[in-house]
This record gives C-alpha cells, sequence and structure tokens, in this order.
C-alpha cells in the first residue's frame, strides 16, 4: 500500500478531475458550519480539501473530529476552486481536493503551543519542541536552503575534479587553540581520543598521498565558549589542493562561492576584490570590515603628536595611536546621546579608556577638549576627516590594536544606530597578507595568527630569524557584509621548515615527535607544496538565508551553554559505564 500517489504543492489546474492520494499534516481548519476546510500540508506545500455533509457524511464525521497537526491520509477528486476563491500565495492555490475517503493515522494531542504561536515563543521554548518548530514555514525553507547549497558546492568541486574523502572523527588531542572535545577509551584505560576541530593534519596527509584535490563537508568539535555565530559541533566545507597557490585556491573558492549564492538566486561579480591584513584594521578597525557603509577609520596620530592637548600628544609620542571616525549628522546629539556612546566604548567587550569628539555645529566647533588645540590645530582635524557641518568626529587614544578594536565596533554600531547599511547590498572581500605570528599583549607569549602549519611568504622568510613578528604568512580570509566565511592558507611542505614552526612556539623537538610526530614524518618522505581554505557552511547558509542567528539554520543546535534542549544532553551517565572506562567524577 502506498499512502500516496501525489504531493500537496505540487497539484495544479492540470489535474483537474484526477483521482489522488494525499498524506500529510493538517495545517489549518475551518469549519463554517456546513462546509469543513482543511489545509493539508506536506513537504511540497499546502492543499485545500473540502468536505460537504450531504455528499460525504462519513468523511464528514471524520473532519469535525481533525484538530492541527494531526497526521492524516485522504483519497479524492482534484477539481478547480470557484472563481474568486483561489489562493495566489499557495502553489496549488487554484485547485482543492473533495476526499472520497479519509484515515487519521495519528492524532496530535497536548500540543505545547500551536505551530502559528511558535515564531513569538521564547528561543529555548522552540529548541526544546524543535520537531515542532522544525515544522514551520520558515524552519523548513531554512532547511532547504541549506540542503540546496550544499548540493551546489558538492556538484562545483566534483566538476572542478575534487574527491570527497572522509577523515576520522575519533582522532588523537592535538590542540590548535580552542578546548578538545575528548573521548575516553574503554579498550585502553586512561587514554583518550579527541573530537576534531578541523580534519587538517588528516586533508595535508592526503596531499602527501599524492590524491592532490579533496574536499569534504566536514563536521568539527570545539569546546570553546558560545556566541550567536558558534556552535560546539559544527559544519564547514574543508578543501585541499596539491601544488597550490594563492591564486589557485582563491580562484577555486570564489567559483565555490559563486555556486552557493547561485543556489539561492543571488549574483555575484568575479573577481572579489582584495585587502591586506594591514589596509583592513587602518581603514575599518577589523580583519572582517563590512564593506556596505563608509565610516572609515581616520588616522589623528601625527597632528596629536604636536598639538596642545597633552593627553593625546603622549600617547602619540609613545608610539600609540590617536584615531577617529567622522559621523554624519550627529552634531545636534543631545548631551545624553553623547555620554551614553561614551559609556559604550568604555565597556569591556569595546575596551576604551575614554571617548572624546567634536562637533560641528553652525555656530562652530563644539567639544569638551576643542579648547586644548589652536585655531591652526582644529583646522588640521577638520580638513584630514573631511568634517562639514551637522557632522561629530569621535577620537579614540591608546595601544594600536586597542584603538582598532574600540572604533571598529563602533564604526558598526552607529553604521546600525544611523540606519547606514544597504541590507541589499552583497560586499566580499579577501583580506590577505596576515601577520604569520601574533603577540599576547598580556603574557608575551607568541602564537601564530592562523595555525602553526600555515606557510611564511617566501620573502619574508629571513624575518623569521631576526623580527619574526614582522613576517607575513600565505593566509587567506573571505568576508562577507561584515562576516567572517571562512580561510585558509598555503602550508609548510617541508620538514625543517614545520620544526621551525613548532620552535617559535616555544615548542623542542621532543615535544614536537610527540604531538606532530606522523606529521613530520610524512612530510620528510615527499611532500608537495599544498594549501587550502575551509568554509563555515552554518554561517554561509545563516547569511545566505537572512538568518540572524546560526541556530536557525542547524536542525538540532546547541545553546549558550553547548547543552541540547530537546535531549538534555550533556547527560549524567551511570557509575557501570563510568568503571568501564575507568573514570571516576570528581564533582566540583
Amino acid at each position: 500500500m502506498s499512502f500516496r500517489t501525489h504531493f500537496c504543492g505540487t497539484l495544479s489546474q492540470a489535474d483537474d478531475g484526477s483521482q489522488v492520494t494525499l498524506a500529510g499534516w493538517v495545517d489549518v481548519r475551518r469549519d463554517l458550519g456546513g462546509l469543513i476546510f482543511i489545509e493539508l500540508r506536506d513537504h511540497t506545500g499546502r492543499i485545500q480539501l473540502v468536505s460537504d455533509p450531504h455528499q460525504t457524511p462519513d468523511v464528514h464525521d471524520v473532519f469535525e473530529t481533525l484538530r492541527n497537526e494531526y497526521v492524516i491520509q485522504v483519497k479524492g477528486k482534484v477539481r478547480t476552486r470557484p472563481e474568486g476563491t483561489q489562493n495566489r500565495e499557495l502553489r496549488s492555490g487554484a485547485v482543492e481536493v473533495v476526499p472520497s475517503s479519509v484515515i487519521v493515522l495519528n492524532k496530535a494531542t497536548n500540543l505545547p503551543l500551536q505551530l502559528e504561536d511558535f515564531e513569538q515563543a521564547d528561543e529555548a521554548f522552540r529548541l526544546k519542541y524543535r520537531f515542532l518548530d522544525l515544522r514551520r514555514e520558515e524552519m523548513q525553507n531554512n532547511i532547504r536552503i541549506r540542503h540546496k547549497i550544499t548540493q551546489a558546492i558538492r556538484e562545483y568541486l566534483v566538476q572542478q575534479g575534487y574527491l570527497e574523502i572522509e577523515t576520522p572523527i575519533l582522532t588523537r588531542s592535538t590542540p590548535e587553540g580552542a578546548r578538545d572535545y575528548l573521548v575516553p577509551s574503554r579498550t585502553q584505560t586512561g587514554k583518550f581520543f579527541a573530537l576534531p576541530q578541523s580534519p587538517q593534519l588528516f586533508k595535508q596527509l592526503l596531499m602527501i598521498s599524492g590524491f592532490e584535490k579533496y574536499f569534504q563537508v566536514a563536521r568539527c568539535f570545539r569546546d570553546e565558549d558560545l556566541r550567536a555565530d558558534r556552535q560546539p559541533e559544527f559544519t564547514q566545507i574543508d578543501i585541499e589542493q596539491s601544488f597550490a597557490t594563492v591564486d589557485s585556491v582563491i580562484n577555486m573558492a570564489e567559483g565555490l562561492v559563486k555556486s552557493a549564492f547561485e543556489a539561492v538566486d543571488k549574483e555575484i561579480t568575479l573577481p572579489i576584490s582584495r585587502m591586506s591584513y594591514t589596509e583592513a584594521m587602518n581603514r575599518f578597525g577589523s580583519d572582517k570590515p563590512d564593506l556596505r557603509f563608509g565610516l572609515e577609520l581616520i588616522d589623528f596620530s601625527e597632528i596629536m603628536e604636536n598639538s596642545g592637548f597633552e593627553a593625546f600628544a603622549k600617547i602619540a609620542k609613545q608610539g600609540g595611536s590617536v584615531r577617529g571616525i567622522c559621523v554624519p549628522k550627529t552634531a545636534n546629539w543631545s548631551r545624553k546621546e553623547f555620554d551614553d556612546l561614551r559609556s559604550l566604548a568604555m565597556k569591556p567587550e569595546f575596551g576604551a579608556k575614554g571617548l572624546a569628539w567634536i562637533s560641528y555645529k553652525a555656530e562652530g566647533e563644539v567639544s569638551p577638549i576643542a579648547k586644548f588645540f589652536k585655531a591652526d590645530e582644529l583646522a588640521a582635524i577638520k580638513q584630514k576627516a573631511k568634517a562639514e557641518s551637522e557632522d561629530t568626529i569621535f577620537f579614540v587614544a591608546d595601544k594600536p590594536d586597542i584603538v582598532y578594536q574600540v572604533l571598529g565596533r563602533l564604526r558598526l554600531y552607529l553604521a546600525n544606530k544611523l540606519g547606514l547599511i544597504d541590507s541589499k547590498l552583497d560586499k566580499l572581500v579577501w583580506i590577505v597578507d596576515w601577520p604569520l605570528l601574533e603577540k599576547d599583549p598580556e603574557t608575551g607569549a607568541v602564537h601564530f595568527a592562523n595555525h602553526p602549519f600555515t606557510s611564511v611568504k617566501p620573502e619574508d622568510a629571513h624575518l623569521l630569524d631576526i623580527e619574526p613578528e614582522s613576517a607575513k604568512a600565505l593566509a587567506y580570509d573571505i568576508v562577507y557584509n561584515g562576516v567572517e566565511l571562512g580561510g585558509g592558507s598555503i602550508r609548510n611542505h617541508q620538514e625543517e621548515i614545520q620544526r621551525k614552526a613548532f620552535h617559535l612556539l616555544g615548542m623542542n623537538d621532543e615535544e614536537a615527535e610527540a604531538k606532530f610526530g606522523f606529521l613530520l614524518q610524512a612530510l620528510s618522505m615527499g611532500a608537495p607544496p599544498h594549501g587550502g581554505i575551509a568554509l563555515g557552511l552554518d554561517r554561509l547558509v545563516m547569511m545566505l538565508a537572512g538568518a540572524t542567528s546560526l541556530r536557525q539554520v542547524i536542525a538540532f543546535p546547541k545553546v549558550q551553554s553547548a547543552s541540547c534542549l530537546l535531549t538534555n544532553a550533556p547527560s549524567e551517565v551511570d557509575n557501570n559505564q563510568l568503571r568501564e572506562l575507568g573514570l571516576k567524577i570528581n564533582k566540583k
């Protein structure tokens, strides 16, 4: 027996007069005191069913018992809906089905909330009843968009000659910056597997194995604090190619991104522009700049160094930075608005020690700090900022990294507050020429800006012995409307260079062998030059679907505490399981 011959959303006037069998959920029930109308829903859409008690009393008796989300099967005849009653919002809105029989396959009792009310419900509630939330049209569309994008990417990569190869989920712990999720071994007491943060080492080994072009829709795991754009388990499009250059990887990735956009009927123009990391920080205060609006950073350090404003002059003379942004139509803000912005800038997540400003009104400059400057200095500041009447320049003075952080975040905040962002624009950019290394400002410890398998730019290789923090990497990130979609690099393919990278991290040969001996051995046996990229599928889908959180485009996501509200995971396990693993819980 087949449950259906047709799908609800596919019926049209071409089916007028046909006998059909349908199965799905009761979406809407309307009792007009005689006729009863049901909108039946399946994964393709909805179709109207109509029951007349005088024509099919048995069917009508069942229709009277139906409620929303009952699962039913109906058999009946398709007919064109009367003139003036057709529903143009439905693909099947020109026709309806008159059932000759109906079977209730399952009832839906004790619904915690009707589906139409889920959109307004608290997110925790929606996640607890995710199987109901996912029935909603918005969520169905998001998951379908995810499927379409994933398939478009797969097809593109296969056409480009890439092989889809799976890599292990149970592997060894080789921390790459975040905490590993550890899995205890039952057969080897006291030893642990780790869930992969990425397939990085395995995809490099595949290049050494001679496959040359690899990709994987890879599940990855990181035990880190969550934000709206982070999940403990996530999916990335992982790609690697042998004999790679920065240009060859970027060109491939641009075609991939174009195919993803086309899957949701969006167009982008190739090639995508490139911007150095240094330029991005200087202009936008961010390594993932949103290019849909201006408000670029302005460097006032040279002017301030010799100015009469001692607070700024001192910072500029000591190698700090004094920068600002010129914001239009803000000179007439209230005093409270200015104070609120300063308070925001001084919050820990922004990091400013203070915020100064000069406003340009019709009667002249209005500013708490204007009195400290000479007339020619004020003129130079205005000229540098290209400020006009009703504009305000906001200043931050501190160490360069703090100035970038504060102004980069203020730039985004003000653009949203003032409505400067055109949501219809799609702005993509490659950020290239990244620093190879970064120094922790508090501890002084050196770490790789990307990861320790990233190659230095050949022309900067000599700097690793004399000034390693000045060396640039063969690394690249792709940014879409201020969101990092992914990144990659050309890898170290020679053993001695990879060892040197580990040395820069303070790792001696013995430690390097213990953690990465298998990789070093493989690199010594004919490893080709290679490189690749990983794109966050969840994030890409979120952007293209117009969602505001990753949780809207993942079927069963986790919440901020890295827990699943649907299944109540993680959960405690019984003592027998712990004993088998040789574990004992010491509660905090």
